[in-house]
């Protein structure tokens, strides 16, 4: 089956060129709506709210409140820090229409931001993707 694939493509040059050229497309597009719509690494901070320190001190949560401009909410960003490590964060919260950032440690592996419960460092809370 593999050959008759091979000879199609052999005596249709364009075609193959535009399997790629398609494939190439879907990809960058397919990246462009993860970066727009599902990553909130890219998401910069705003005014720091507040600041918790996890009960052994291995990690701190900070919340920040973004400001979104003349037509857009306010929103606020959780940031999770490694105190061990010193350039160690990951964005773990993402709400908008939201001022307040109430942060609550359960345990050590367990942190309420706004009452959404988040396990770290793995979890994450994003408003898009309940």
């Amino acid at each position: 089956m593999s050959r008759r694939f091979s000879s199609f493509f052999k005596r249709h040059p364009v075609l193959l060129s535009l399997s790629f050229v398609f494939m190439m497309v879907f990809c960058v597009f397919g990246y462009i709506v993860h970066w727009a719509f599902y990553n909130i690494e890219r998401i910069e901070p705003g005014e720091l709210i507040s600041e918790k320190t996890s009960p052994s001190g291995e990690f701190t949560v900070r919340t920040y409140l973004n400001n979104g401009g003349a037509t857009v909410n306010y929103a606020v960003l959780g940031v999770l820090f490694s105190n061990e490590k010193n350039d160690d964060s990951k964005h773990i919260y993402w709400q908008y229409e939201e001022t307040a950032g109430e942060i609550k440690w359960i345990d050590e592996d367990t942190v309420t931001i706004n009452g959404q419960k988040i396990n770290v460092p793995d979890g994450k809370y994003d408003y898009r993707h309940p």
